[in-house]
């Protein structure tokens, strides 16, 4: 199948399967988080709020586009992204994958409410540090990581518990004081649901934080599978075959218009690079689309990693020196230089396969299937395996049980910040922001003593060793299997 031959079938088979099922296990381990407000708090019976919540996960992650998913991608060092030996890029999917679910299943087993997204993004810098480990890259170093798209990620997986630690604590605040039914700051009644109007707002809240983790988590697994498809088969997803080419054509004439613009004088060394990267890249990719016979769905592997060298390159570039005080173009020619490289602003709804535009849309893409797939793990994984983590977060953050008031409020920042994150493409952590959330609703109530340092201790240790655990981790599985490879 393919052109495979059998070995590399099967472990193209085992790694979508992995790929799976850590996307299943980020379903009952992250999305946990969703459904404990409604559970503990009686609102819904626990089948009812698992199957409801796995609903929209697996709803939010059809229509989220794949804005996040790229995001996770570009970590990866770009000679990784257009290596064209298979059993290269082999050992990159199995060491990604494994660590990830190694500690993601521990974390689990032993209830602490860690990051599957700390997990994938610790997994996959490790690759960047065990590429730049092997004895043909030690000229390079670290450098061959893309550290720019860490620090951003870094700054989003920091700031995101930060904001709903705070956010909540403000809305408590707001809601003592205005609200005069004060029964919902009062503890769930033992096999009892709270009164209807409460009830409903926890149910909304709970359907949100669902399909938002639907569409920022989600996408991680889509970026999962894609490198894993890319790896095994360049040919068929290498770059994207069903873009339309008229429109790279013209997206590249702007790109080699506006950078034609650019005053080279006043940039600094590195800014001077990118922008011969940018101009270098550009005319490559021009020569090969605009050559009489080029057809992209019959383009040899190796042509397809030139396409996509190219293209990566030129986005990469593009955004550096967009984000330069010294590039001095209007605003208008960088509104229309970022337009032609990372395309529109992906719509909000956007059902089944997704690409981007502009010349992203060249690499920028995943297929209907894959979505689905990976939709349909969530989903499933949703529906088991929560009680461990609905323990922790309704009884063992503060030293007294979740209010509806608590479980409403730490919902909703989740939701709006988890929402916002999409937005920008950025990836956060649902674990962390909810439980940040519930931690600021108990200090809001007594204060900082009000929270269990055991319960948080866990949580803040997992979030602290969960990044400097998977990059070890997957740095050694990399040159491990790369060692065996050879």
């Amino acid at each position: 199948m393919f052109g495979l031959e059998p070995t590399l079938f099967f472990l193209l088979f085992f790694c979508l399967f992995a790929a799976c099922a850590f996307e299943f296990v980020n379903g009952f381990h992250d999305t946990a988080n969703a459904v404990a407000t409604v559970i503990y708090t009686h609102s819904l019976k626990p089948t009812q709020a698992v199957v409801w919540s796995g609903f929209m996960n697996f709803l939010g992650l059809l229509t989220g586009g794949v804005g996040v998913t790229m995001s996770i991608i570009g970590l990866l060092p770009t000679e990784l992204l257009i290596d064209a030996d298979v059993y290269h890029s082999m050992s990159m999917a199995l060491a990604m994958l494994i660590s990830a679910i190694l500690w993601n299943v521990g974390t689990w087993y032993f209830g602490i409410p860690a990051s599957s997204s700390h997990t994938l993004i610790g997994s996959i810098i490790g690759i960047g540090v065990g590429h730049a480990l092997l004895p043909e890259n030690s000229n390079k170093g670290i450098s061959s990581i893309n550290w720019d798209k860490a620090l951003e990620i870094g700054q989003a997986l920091l700031l995101s518990p930060l904001f709903g630690f705070a956010l909540a604590i403000i809305l408590m605040y707001v809601l003592k004081k205005s609200v005069k039914n004060k029964e919902i700051f009062k503890e769930p009644k033992k096999n009892s649901p709270p009164p209807t109007w409460i009830r409903g707002i926890l149910i909304a809240t709970c359907t949100l934080v669902s399909f938002f983790h639907g569409r920022n988590d989600g996408q991680k697994g889509i970026g999962l599978v894609m490198v894993i498809l890319i790896a095994f088969l360049p040919g068929y997803f290498a770059i994207n075959t069903n873009l339309n080419i008229s429109q790279v054509k013209t997206s590249l004439a702007v790109v080699q218009t506006i950078s034609a613009k650019i005053d080279t004088v006043p940039l600094s060394e590195k800014e001077r690079e990118s922008y011969h990267k940018l101009v270098t890249s550009s005319s490559d990719l021009n020569t090969i689309v605009n050559a009489p016979t080029f057809n992209s769905e019959n383009l040899s592997n190796s042509q397809k990693f030139d396409v996509r060298k190219a293209a990566l390159t030129i986005n990469k570039h593009s955004k550096k020196l967009l984000e330069s005080e010294s590039i001095a173009l209007s605003d208008a020619d960088k509104k229309s230089l970022k337009k032609a490289t990372q395309g529109d602003k992906a719509p909000f709804f956007s059902f089944g396969g997704n690409s981007s535009s502009g010349i992203a849309g060249v690499t920028d893409f995943a297929p209907g299937w894959v979505m689905w797939m990976v939709a349909l793990s969530l989903g499933l994984g949703t529906m088991v395996g929560w009680k461990r983590i609905v323990v922790t977060i309704g009884e063992k953050i503060g030293k007294h049980h979740l209010t509806y008031a608590q479980g409403a409020s730490a919902e909703l920042i989740a939701s709006v910040t988890i929402g916002l994150a999409t937005a920008y493409k950025w990836p956060v952590s649902t674990t962390h922001v909810l439980s940040s959330g519930i931690a600021g609703t108990m200090v809001a109530s007594k204060g900082i003593k009000n929270l269990q340092g055991g319960t948080v201790k866990s949580i803040v240790m997992a979030w602290v060793l969960t990044l400097p655990v998977t990059i070890i981790l997957s740095a050694s599985l990399f040159v491990l299997f790369r060692w065996i490879a050879a």
